[in-house]
């Protein structure tokens, strides 16, 4: 299934802080790494995206029919078993992602690519609207070589097609650790609703991703 979108390249400018760091960064909350060591059950597969504020990724991807569960957290840096507080200052190599595990039989990697190139923008480098840093990087982490060939030509196609008016700058990379985020981040946009980050960054991305994938919303 090949979707090649035009996505909006003008965000409005909201004055908060990248991916609500501040509102909790006196919150003493322990990683939980239960899902580091899942075991994959028959019609179980995994994918690996970082496209910005991983509340944003989250959010939208949970809508999807055929996704089981989405895990915020971290992968592709250096220190291990990183806090948020660490990645937010830049100096552990990570990028904020989402762990998607899906059923195979309901959707195809081949379609979460489709949603991950819509769902942000693949042109900026290390940063998504007001969050800026390279942990906010457009990543994939393919997890076997048919990911890997699908991501890069995917890449290659929306490149050469010149889908958007600036060159797509995405990190094709291998999945290596990933690390669960603290609690409050996880399904932070349903439990979080009310809070401006939510409302004016996340609702707008979350409501033009339903109109794109209307038919395979959950």
């Amino acid at each position: 299934m090949k979707i090649f979108l035009i996505i909006n390249l003008t965000l409005a400018a909201f004055n908060f802080n990248s991916c609500g760091y501040k509102y909790f960064e006196n919150k003493n909350i322990k990683t939980d790494s239960a899902y580091n060591s899942m075991e994959k059950t028959i019609n179980v597969d995994t994918a690996t995206f970082g496209a910005g504020c991983f509340w944003c990724v989250e959010a939208q991807f949970q809508l999807l029919d055929g996704v089981l569960k989405v895990i915020s957290g971290f992968s592709g840096g250096i220190v291990k078993n990183p806090t948020y507080k660490e990645v937010c200052n830049g100096n552990t190599g990570h990028a904020e992602v989402c762990q998607i595990l899906f059923d195979p039989t309901k959707i195809s990697y081949d379609e979460l690519l489709a949603a991950f190139w819509q769902s942000h923008d693949p042109t900026q480098l290390n940063r998504q609207g007001n969050d800026f840093g390279t942990q906010y990087r457009s990543v994939i982490f393919y997890h076997n070589p048919e990911q890997k060939e699908l991501a890069e030509k995917y890449k290659k196609e929306l490149t050469e097609s010149k889908t958007f008016d600036y060159p797509v700058v995405t990190e094709i990379s291998s999945a290596g650790p990933f690390y669960v985020a603290e609690g409050y981040h996880q399904n932070y946009f349903i439990g979080n609703g009310d809070q401006p980050y939510c409302r004016y960054v996340i609702q707008p991305k979350v409501e033009k991703f339903k109109k794109v994938f209307k038919g395979k919303i959950k």
